[in-house]
This record gives C-alpha cells, structure tokens and sequence, in this order.
C-alpha cells in the first residue's frame, strides 16, 4: 500500500513539473514575441539635389561719401535736402571765401616778391638761398590756396541721393556736412564658406531676396571675391551688386542672398526616418536589413518639401525605418508592417 502511495505522489511531481515547464517556455515566447518591434520602411536612393545656400546680409550703398571741406570754414550756403537726388559734379555747398581772398593776396605778393629777388639773382644781387627759401615758401602758399579754393564750392562725386545732412548755413563745418549715397547699383556682403572658395565666380548670378517685398526675387552677380579666408570664421567676404534702376532697394534693408552652386547627387530620406538623440544636436536613421535595424548617424543637407538630403550616413539603395523608431535600439529586431 505505501508503495503504491510512493508512485502516486512521483506523478503527480511529475506533472506539475511538466506544466511548469510548459508555462515558463510559454511565457520566454510570449517575450520574445514582444520584444519585435513592428517598423514600416521604405527604400532611400541617390537623387540630383540643387546645392542652393542662403545668406543673410543687410543692403549697402554702391558708395558712400561725406561731403565736407579739408579745412574747418564757415557755411554760407547748403543747396540740398535730405533725400535729394543729386547728379556727379552738383554743387552742393558754397564756404566763406573770405580766406580764399586773403589767401589770394597773399600768394600774389609772394609771386611778385619770388620773381624780383630771381631778378637780383641774375645780377648779382641776392644770394640762391633766399631765392630757395622765396621759392618754397610761394609754392606751398600756392598749394594751400589752390586747397581752399577747391574746397569753398563743394560738388556730388556720384549720382546719388542724399542720405544725412549735418549742418546748417552759417555754422562752422569742420566735419562732414552732408552725406551722399550711390544706390544704382546697390551691393550686399555675405561670409561664404570656405568649403565653397573654388565655387564663387566674379559675373556668378544669385537671387536676392528683401524682405520687405516678400517672395519677389532681385537679380545680383558677385562682383568681388575677397582673396583671404577669416581664421576665425572660416569664411570669406563676397560682394553682389544688384543693378535697383528703380530704387526701390534702399541701403538698410534687411536681404537674403541665394547662391546657386549647381546640382549634386545625395540620398534622399523621408524626414519622418530621421530621429533626434535626446540631450544632443545629433541626428540619426535606423537601416533595415535582415531583421534587425542598425543606428546611423547622418548629416543632414536640405530639407526639400517632406524629405532631407542626406551628406553621409545611409547608402544609396538602403531600406530605412519611417514609422514605428520610438521603442528601437541599435540592432533590434524587427517585423515589418503589412
């Protein structure tokens, strides 16, 4: 009797073991099952993408100059406004010329004296040390005259408008009284990058942008090419004239400058397979392949409409995950949805 007790209780043993190990290798399915995350994916291949780069920049005037005398003297009379256009070689302020007369009086006594003691040079009668010392003296009496006499009527040296206006008649000048600004053309100055140098061409065409005029685009061309790099930028001064035969491009205003340096071939990926670490500017995809996904870390170009040109990271024909990224890690397995 205790022999047959002894065999029940081993069955029953056996039994319970049995399903135990069923429901434990069960349940190691039903994780596993769980832990294949289901990813939909979509093929990524090279495309021409246009290399256009943007430029912020401010509006400057072709030229600008400061109209104003040499020598300190009295205003006698300003012709122009603010905001006057004016034509190359205007006149546009008259000084006191009451130095220039005195000047003037001065420089024709020298003149008269200089020319008698060349006179008694001749017979004898003065030495060449004071004809020297006449000669110098009325040449550079001269050379101050002929100063002030340039600078008693003052001209435009450009077409342009006047932008700022200082004094007033009768004030004493010893500065800039006005100032005149070329605005056809006008000019922007963009930092381009290095990487770019050999690219920029002088005559290039570029699309200029102001932003008080919206999408409307203005032609420019790069007219000078600064031939150093800023060490510390690592940039390098461009200068675009824009023709503005309308004026409606005024210096100031705030522009963006599109330079188009022609097409390259990148990969292209859906901007929905690109995925942000957490605490970090970095940018990564996850490639598909056999079953699993690899974490790729890329660099990003252009952002064209729902897609992002890709500089490195993924090849060309790669299958990349566009849904279903926010449980992956690098070297999951995956499902792919139907």
């Amino acid at each position: 009797m205790k022999r047959n007790h002894f065999f029940n209780v081993m069955a029953v043993c056996a039994a319970l073991s049995f399903v135990a190990c069923s429901g434990q290798k069960e349940t190691s399915e039903q994780v596993e099952e769980e832990t294949v995350q289901l990813v939909k994916i979509a093929k990524v291949m090279e495309q021409a993408v246009p290399q256009v780069v943007s430029y912020t920049a401010t509006v400057e005037p072709y030229k600008r100059n400061s109209i104003s005398s040499s020598v300190p003297n009295r205003i006698k009379k300003i012709y122009v406004e603010v905001g006057d256009k004016v034509y190359a070689g205007q006149k546009l302020v008259d000084l006191d010329q009451a130095n220039l007369a005195q000047q003037k009086l001065q420089l024709d006594n020298l003149e008269l004296e200089y020319n008698r003691v060349k006179e008694l040079f001749a017979v004898g009668g003065a030495s060449q040390q004071q004809v020297d010392q006449l000669r110098t003296q009325y040449e550079t009496t001269k050379t101050a005259y002929g100063n002030l006499d340039e600078n008693t009527v003052l001209v435009s040296p450009v077409n342009g408008v006047v932008t700022a206006r200082n004094f007033d008649n009768g004030d004493m000048a010893s500065g800039a009284i006005l100032t005149v600004m070329q605005i056809q053309p006008v000019k922007v100055l963009v930092n381009v990058s290095e990487s770019d140098f050999t690219k920029v061409k002088i005559g290039m065409s570029v699309d200029v942008n102001v932003e008080v005029y919206g999408d409307e685009v203005f032609k420019g061309k790069v007219s000078l090419i600064h031939p150093t790099i800023d060490p510390a930028t690592r940039t390098f001064v461009t200068e675009i004239n824009i023709p503005n035969t309308d004026s409606r491009i005024r210096p100031g205003m705030f522009a963006r400058v599109n330079i188009d340096f022609g097409n390259v071939n990148r990969v292209v990926v859906p901007d929905q397979a690109v995925v942000k670490r957490s605490g970090s500017g970095d940018r990564f995809v996850y490639v598909y392949k056999d079953g699993k996904v690899s974490f790729n870390q890329v660099q990003l170009g252009r952002h064209i409409d729902k897609t992002y040109e890709l500089i490195s990271g993924v090849e060309n024909g790669a299958e990349v995950v566009i849904a279903g990224q926010s449980r992956l890690k690098d070297g999951a397995s995956v499902k792919i949805a139907e």
